[in-house]
């Protein structure tokens, strides 16, 4: 019997090792993925807010790109807490008034996020594309207005978020403490709500849609007008085009994906916290606003070329340091 006690014991002894090792590992990972995200982001806005107070005044796509840095900033905050959260004290999700702040800002974040990219998209669109209809003139010459009044809808589908958020987490609550509903039933009444509220993803998405759909006819038109005039195809307008598809389309690719494992770590999180998966879902999470953001960096000439100075003046000062590394 005391060999079986001393070999249960070594098991034991090397599953917790392993575990320690696994949080130790998803911890590093969380942190460089953090770190990333948070370099691109700062970048970008200390760029844009320099450029704003030496020219005294500031563009429409600058406040759109400043306001996305600084969502981001907030988001990758948000998830860093709760990957320090899993990887050191998972139980922390089961205390109601600790979840309640991280699941709001989650929202929060994630909100702003998709609806400041949109407006991204949508501004590639009035900026770049071309079309003969009296509708599309008249958005185009009121640009700025469309753009603020789409931010203004979106605060206020944010506060309806809110509320329909705060009204499931205070029914759920009330209705476990009374005794109505068991943590099995709680937990997937949330999760069904989760589902409900992820619905206001669907209006930014289609906007996006809509506008890689109506910069590739203005591609296709704008091109076809090119062959028949014989000219090459290699104008202004043709790149612009194409580089406002790249940009609207990998948004597109990294909002349907962090949408997916948004919704799964919505699930993963009320059943299966202390998992793999629960952390890999974590990690794949950061990939949304840290690589848009450098994707936002190479697409803009100013960003790109700012990066580019930076990085020469690093290897000059790193090479001055270390005159050995010539």
């Amino acid at each position: 019997m005391k060999l079986l006690d001393i070999l249960e014991f070594s098991k034991d002894a090397s599953k917790d090792k392993r575990k320690q090792m696994d949080y130790r590992f998803f911890l590093i990972l969380s942190g460089v993925e953090f770190l990333i995200g948070i370099l691109g982001n700062v970048f970008i806005g200390l760029v844009l807010c320099s450029e704003c107070v030496k020219n005294q005044k500031t563009s429409l796509f600058d406040f759109i790109l400043t306001g996305l840095a600084i969502s981001r900033i907030s988001q990758l905050l948000v998830f860093f807490v709760e990957s320090l959260i899993i990887g050191l004290e998972p139980q922390v999700f089961a205390i109601f008034k600790l979840a309640k702040p991280i699941a709001l800002l989650w929202r929060i974040s994630n909100h702003l996020t998709t609806w400041l990219v949109t407006c991204l998209s949508i501004f590639y669109l009035l900026k770049i594309a071309h079309f003969s209809h009296s509708l599309f003139f008249w958005l185009k010459w009121r640009m700025n207005s469309v753009i603020l009044v789409i931010l203004a809808f979106s605060l206020v589908f944010l506060i309806l978020d809110i509320l329909l958020l705060e009204t499931f987490n205070d029914l759920f609550w009330n209705l476990i403490n009374e005794g109505n509903l068991t943590l099995v039933e709680s937990k997937t009444h949330y999760i069904k709500s989760e589902s409900l509220l992820s619905f206001s993803y669907f209006i930014p998405i289609v906007l996006s849609l809509l506008s890689l759909f109506f910069l590739f006819r203005s591609l296709v038109k704008h091109t076809r007008n090119l062959h028949l005039n014989f000219m090459g195809s290699r104008d202004f307008s043709t790149k612009a085009h194409k580089r406002a598809m790249k940009m609207v389309t990998s948004f597109l690719l990294l909002i349907m994906v962090h949408f997916l494992f948004t919704q799964l770590a919505n699930w993963m999180f009320h059943r299966f916290l202390d998992n793999k998966f629960t952390k890999f879902i974590m990690l794949a999470l950061y990939v949304f606003p840290s690589g848009h953001s450098f994707m936002l960096i190479l697409g803009n000439n100013q960003l790109r070329q700012i990066a580019l100075k930076v990085l020469k003046h690093l290897k000059s000062s790193l090479k001055r340091q270390n005159p050995l590394a010539l």
